[in-house]
């Protein structure tokens, strides 16, 4: 055989080294910068929305089918103790980015509001933050987010995008820059505000019908007052009518919206053609960036409410419509793994999918659940404590350097993608702030065995609910709860009498002595522990409440995105296809946004 053949032969056997000989370089931290070029992954980040742990087959779901995702676990590591950190969707999602605790942005609420409520609000992810996009594309990746965005589009004008996926490190966006809420739908009763929206229109009926009353008592003779006075009276009305209505009234059209980069495509958005166009989207930019590097964060609008589910999936699960957004979700992540595969990226590429916090247990529609199963786990999602709203799905795909079918019972974070993804692209995390989350490379690869945690503290606004402690040298693991959220009706698993929990207020419980669990042998966390019970009750909750205090030092006031000056709706700041208030688009099947005729 001549020298050119053996050539031709060792030449893909180098290529398939290149992922592991990079990894280990990663883990040495030998490798210069420009060495490591050549080796730099692709990174696929899917995450879904409110979908809970036990709506997969492989986290134990024996009902629903999710073949893909359960073939991606089998392919790569499973991680069964993976933690939001934060119970709702802005927040999580600002720690998931940042890779530090919300609250440290000043995308947490400490009472009020506990996510953005509008795209015409002033709040959002500060200028100041880094996320790992940005990271990533000062590296040279190309970096793309494709779906739900929620964390604010602009500050003072219309067109300053100080929130915009642009402006934190993404050089291409497509997708919702707000989240899909019931609102979005004609045919469901509104959510944004909605007992706020309900009171103003008792307001506005009430002094409606006292205007009226008076002008009758005028006419009648029976009231004496000048017509001035009635007329004034019900200019004030109207005013007061359309300070509320001009934002509620229109709330599908503010948003319930699509961009592309900086321009609206779609207002009011069209449900039904969603899920297309997000897949049409992705399989795109994964065939324009093949030769790589890139970043594709695909934030999936599957299985948020509404449930937007096309005809090819409605009827077709055991779980009424969740069931079938499930499945279909499950389909798309199939067509974007195929993708990555058709254009032989699936061995250069590391793959990641997760959820933004655990299923919605209050979702319902009469005796239907419209949210998630969270498994053995108690609570859902809007609880900081409870594992069912934040223990989620967490998986990783690296063919030849992450082992196949590995499933690792260690305490890990949604914060810990972002230190993971920067060290795997040859970069350093920020020095100057703090980052609460440790990358997950030596953990994956099976050179360290236990997680870089000892200790998980658990948020729900700016109150913290919860601290976990990770005794590695005995393997428990200790969760101790100092508030927890009162379930509504009593005895129930959920706060169904109000929509989602509290994190504060009169709809909470603060435990004097906390509750003590060991999740290592109760993840159900039924039983609470006792003095009787454990014999080291005293000495966890002393470790961990030193724990507490030395994490409250690393405190420091910002800012708060989700004050009521930033939260309102303002005109001014509202994203518009067309002239405002005006705004109106259709997107065509080649993606061109169309006016309507007028």
């Amino acid at each position: 055989m001549g020298s050119a053949a053996r050539r031709g032969r060792a030449a893909p056997a180098a290529r398939d080294c290149l992922p592991v000989l990079l990894l280990f370089c990663l883990l040495l931290r030998t490798c210069e910068p420009k060495a490591a070029n050549a080796f730099r992954p692709n990174i696929l980040l899917i995450m879904a929305d409110d979908l809970g742990i036990g709506d997969l087959g492989c986290y134990g779901n024996k009902t629903l089918r999710t073949p893909n995702i359960d073939q991606l676990a089998e392919e790569g590591v499973r991680l069964t103790q993976h933690l939001a950190a934060a119970p709702l969707c802005t927040p999580s999602r600002a720690a998931f980015l940042t890779g530090r605790h919300s609250f440290r942005s000043g995308m947490e609420a400490s009472n009020g509001y506990r996510a953005l409520q509008w795209n015409a609000g002033s709040g959002g992810l500060p200028e100041n933050e880094t996320t790992f996009a940005r990271i990533l594309q000062q590296r040279g990746y190309a970096t793309g987010l494709i779906g739900k965005w929620h964390q604010g589009v602009n500050c003072a004008s219309r067109a300053d995008h100080c929130h915009h996926p642009l402006n934190h490190g993404f050089d291409y966006f497509y997708g919702m820059p707000f989240t899909l809420t019931n609102d979005c739908d004609p045919g469901r009763p509104p959510e944004v505000d909605a007992s706020l929206r309900a009171q103003l229109w008792v307001y506005t009926q009430c002094l409606a019908l006292g205007i009226l009353t008076v002008a009758a008592g005028k006419t009648c003779g029976l009231i004496s007052v000048s017509r001035t006075a009635v007329a004034g009276m019900a200019g004030l009305l109207f005013l007061f009518f359309i300070s509320w209505y001009a934002s509620f009234g229109f709330v599908r059209r503010w948003n319930c919206i699509l961009m592309r980069n900086h321009d609206v495509t779609e207002q009011p958005m069209v449900l039904e053609n969603t899920a297309s166009l997000m897949l049409k989207e992705a399989v795109s930019y994964i065939e324009r960036h093949k030769h790589g590097p890139f970043l594709l964060f695909l934030s999936l609008l599957h299985v948020h409410i509404p449930l937007v589910t096309t005809r090819a999936f409605l009827g077709k699960s055991q779980h009424g419509l969740y069931g079938d957004n499930v499945e279909e979700m499950d389909w798309l992540v199939g067509k974007i793994l195929n993708a990555i595969e058709d254009n032989g990226l699936k061995n250069s590429t590391f793959t990641y999918f997760t959820s933004d916090h655990g299923g919605h247990l209050e979702a319902r529609d009469g005796h239907s659940q419209l949210g998630g199963w969270n498994g053995i786990y108690k609570g859902g999602k809007g609880m900081g404590g409870w594992e069912g709203g934040i223990r989620v799905p967490g998986i990783f795909r690296w063919p030849g350097v992450l082992p196949a079918g590995r499933v690792i019972d260690e305490p890990t974070s949604l914060m810990d993608v972002f230190p993971t993804v920067v060290q795997l692209a040859g970069c350093e995390v920020p020095q100057d702030r703090v980052i609460d989350g440790h990358s997950l490379v030596p953990l994956l690869q099976g050179t360290e065995t236990h997680s870089a945690h000892e200790f998980l503290f658990h948020y729900c606004g700016q109150h913290l609910h919860a601290a976990r402690w990770h005794q590695k040298n005995s393997g428990s693991v200790w969760k101790i709860h100092y508030m927890t959220p009162q379930f509504h009706p009593e005895g129930a698993g959920a706060c169904y009498g109000r929509g989602i929990c509290p994190c504060s207020g009169e709809g909470v419980t603060h435990h004097r002595p906390p509750l003590l669990f060991d999740l290592s042998r109760d993840p159900s966390e039924a039983r609470p522990l006792t003095p009787d019970s454990e014999p080291l009750y005293h000495a966890v909750m002393a470790r961990v409440g030193a724990a507490v205090s030395e994490h409250r030092q690393t405190l420091r006031p910002v800012p708060q995105q989700f004050s009521m000056s930033n939260i309102v709706w303002k005109p001014w700041l509202q994203p518009c296809c067309g002239n405002f208030p005006f705004c109106s688009c259709r997107e065509d099947g080649d993606g061109i946004p169309r006016m309507p005729a007028l």
